[in-house]
């Protein structure tokens, strides 16, 4: 069976996203152990990556970077991929074809050279540019296989008319490192005061808590529209019959929180039909 990243984010190439793949990447750094010194060096060397792509992959348009993350035994392997012209400050080296190219030009490049313990760019066949690094970790930080199974949500579309933000996140305890980080940030986007900043992330808290048993998948896949003072949200897959139990959940005996903190939720089909899609939209009216 085909296996799919540990966490997968996929946005436009917008500067003011790199921040968001700082959260779901302190997220992850927090959930594994690292100390504060591996945590920025990981932060540093991924976002040197993202803001290449944010910077020269499409020639000024709107394009996606992909960031994909895969936590082995004693290692963490990132994935940045483009699809677009590449970065132009790459250095040939030793006549090595296109195909295969280290991090070596320019002063982005030579920061990840300098922090990831290895780098490599690869040009792949369909065009695009990949940028991979590993990074220490603990040896027993090895998480099981992710499935590429499932009907989850997708990106969707911005009220802009851009692509929106699409996240997939192994269930269980990493999901609830990464996701209320990352929804977090993207209220903040949002222009959210503190106050619907704290409810976005309470209504993450309690779908990672608890979206383990209902999902349709060994991932939640999540999928993010932004407008100002408006984040919708689409989480799935969920087993059919199984999304309403998201709404209903609550959390330190308090009442159903999405149910209380969203200004609307629905269940939709997903797919097949076999699974469903939980849709919630947060208003900050302040």
């Amino acid at each position: 069976m085909a296996t799919a990243p540990h966490v997968r984010l996929t946005l436009p190439n917008r500067p003011e996203n790199v921040l968001v793949v700082r959260q779901a990447l302190s997220g992850l750094a927090a959930r594994l152990g690292l100390d504060a010194i591996e945590t920025n060096d990981l932060n540093t060397a991924v976002t040197e990556a993202c803001n290449n792509v944010a910077m020269h992959a499409y020639e000024g348009e709107e394009g996606p970077l992909e960031v994909d993350v895969d936590v082995l035994d004693g290692a963490l392997a990132v994935l940045v991929r483009d699809q677009g012209v590449g970065i132009e400050t790459h250095r040939r080296v030793g006549g090595a074809s296109s195909e295969h190219r280290t991090a070596g030009g320019g002063m982005g490049l030579a920061v990840i050279d300098a922090l990831a313990e290895h780098a490599e760019f690869l040009e792949p066949a369909g065009g695009g540019t990949e940028v991979r690094m590993e990074f220490p970790a603990p040896d027993d930080s090895v998480l099981p296989p992710v499935h590429a199974d499932g009907d989850g949500p997708d990106a969707g579309t911005a009220a802009d008319g851009s692509s929106a933000i699409a996240l997939s996140v192994a269930a269980g305890a990493l999901a609830q490192a990464v996701l209320p980080r990352v929804l977090s940030a993207l209220a903040v986007r949002a222009h959210f005061t503190t106050d619907r900043i704290s409810d976005v992330q309470l209504v993450a808290d309690v779908l990672a808590a608890n979206a383990g048993d209902s999902l349709g998948a060994s991932r939640l896949a999540v999928g993010v529209s932004i407008a100002p003072r408006v984040l919708d949200l689409r989480f799935g897959p969920f087993q059919a019959g199984r999304g309403a139990s998201m709404i209903a959940a609550a959390a330190d005996g308090l009442a159903p929180v999405i149910e209380r903190l969203t200004d609307s939720a629905r269940v939709a089909p997903a797919g097949s039909g076999a699974t469903e899609t939980l849709e919630l939209r947060l208003v900050d009216r302040h």
